[in-house]
């Protein structure tokens, strides 16, 4: 059944009520006063958890002319991760598989048969044991494993996700470090910030992140900064859907009330860019319009609040020993807004390469150009997603096989039922 026209009418009606209330040039003026006033050493319970690295400037760029620019980068890799999501089995059984794959723009189908997989348990029984060591497999191209999940009361699928997804891409990533010779982009943050999010959630969560599992999926990330440091080659995350709320926090407990739900909305806000009354550079034009013409982009930030606080200089990355200076892991970001997509990106990288002026400008040109020519992700990070994507036909055909070799169906839900079995 579907609604009627006059229901659709009633509940449109709604939105007068609600626009009426709402003063969008207000938030305007408020992100400006955020910025200009705020932003250049925001505090959280007396730390500074947000701070430019250098410049503290917003900025545009042509779209045309970033995007028929030589980039800085020759040869960019990209590295993602998926899984078929967790799964719970009558049996007590809580799976989930992930599957990681690096990809390199221009292609390099070698290296695109390279796959990392991870197979997560998490068993109520606590005399079973399934974890299992490397093998090897397709002629070496496939490296994969069984891992055991610590036993937690609640939360167990979310456990059994972060592990896998964590593990696959850290051990494929550090497995090839060298065969990037240029610049390594990770499809999301540079760290496994799922986990990091662990402490904050729930008291047997955040002991769990400091049991010896997680914190050797945690390890292999630090030691991956160590390696790209090492060879001096750039590591950078490209986050699509960046979801922190550090700056709207911070700016609650500092007694500033914020309309945004999230850090995103902030920037999105801070970056569009509309016509003014009056703008004579097209007539078609008329005041309110999204101008599409320009990419519009942040210079660099440290970030040490939210997810980002563990790995923070002042803070103990879980008990991980770090060789270098500390301050060097602090995750550093930079926002940039696409006006015709009218979407919001976040590009990370540790300290340790945003420290030089000219790595930055690298790398901010590199995203520019590459977005410009995508209206999307760079091509490595999008070839990488696809590679390491379960569609979901896989994702029903590999529980299926697991439903066999358990002898265990799926625990069905009502959804299940209500929008077909193999709809995931």
């Amino acid at each position: 059944m579907t609604l009627d026209p006059i229901h659709v009418e009633n509940i449109a009606r709604l939105a007068y009520g609600i626009a009426g209330d709402v003063d969008t040039t207000d938030h305007e003026d408020l992100a400006g006063q955020v910025w200009d006033d705020w932003l250049p050493g925001l505090r959280h319970d007396g730390r500074v958890v947000i701070e430019p690295v250098a410049d503290h400037e917003r900025r545009r760029a042509r779209i045309d002319d970033v995007a028929l620019a030589e980039r800085p980068f020759g040869t960019v890799h990209g590295l993602d991760s998926g899984t078929i999501n967790p799964t719970t089995f009558k049996n007590g059984l809580v799976v989930d598989v992930a599957h990681a794959a690096m990809a390199a723009e221009p292609t390099d189908l070698e290296l695109h048969r390279d796959r990392t997989i991870v197979a997560t348990v998490h068993a109520g029984d606590s005399t079973a044991d399934f974890d299992g060591e490397w093998t090897r497999r397709d002629a070496g191209h496939t490296r994969q494993r069984v891992l055991h999940a610590p036993r937690v009361n609640r939360y167990a699928e979310g456990v059994v996700h972060a592990l896998a997804l964590y593990l696959a891409e850290g051990t494929h990533a550090l497995d090839h470090v060298d065969r990037v010779e240029e610049l390594l982009v990770l499809d999301g943050p540079i760290y496994p910030k799922e986990l990091f999010t662990w402490e904050d959630r729930d008291p047997e969560l955040g002991e769990l992140a400091r049991e010896a599992k997680p914190r050797a999926v945690v390890e292999k990330y630090v030691r991956l900064v160590e390696r790209f440091v090492e060879r001096e080659v750039p590591l950078a995350g490209f986050v699509k859907n960046p979801s922190s709320r550090t700056i709207v926090r911070s700016l609650t407990r500092n007694g500033v009330e914020s309309p945004w739900p999230d850090d995103t909305a902030f920037f999105t806000r801070l970056l569009e860019r509309r016509e003014a009354p009056g703008d004579p550079r097209d007539p078609e034009r008329t005041a309110g319009d999204r101008l599409e013409d320009d990419l519009t982009f942040t210079t660099w930030f440290h970030s040490r609040g939210g997810a980002d606080r563990t790995m923070a200089a002042d803070a103990d990355a879980l008990g991980i020993d770090r060789e270098l200076d500390p301050e060097l892991y602090e995750a550093t970001f930079m926002i940039l807004y696409d006006p015709r997509t009218d979407v919001t990106y976040k590009l990370e990288a540790p300290y340790a390469f945003t420290r030089d002026a000219e790595t930055r400008d690298r790398l901010t040109r590199q995203v520019l150009g590459d977005v410009a020519t995508t209206r999307g992700p760079p091509s490595a990070v999008g070839k990488a997603d696809s590679l390491a994507r379960i569609d979901a036909t896989e994702k029903a055909a590999l529980r299926r096989k697991f439903e066999e070799r358990f002898d265990s169906e799926q625990q069905a839900t009502y959804d299940d039922h209500r929008w077909g079995k193999d709809r995931y």
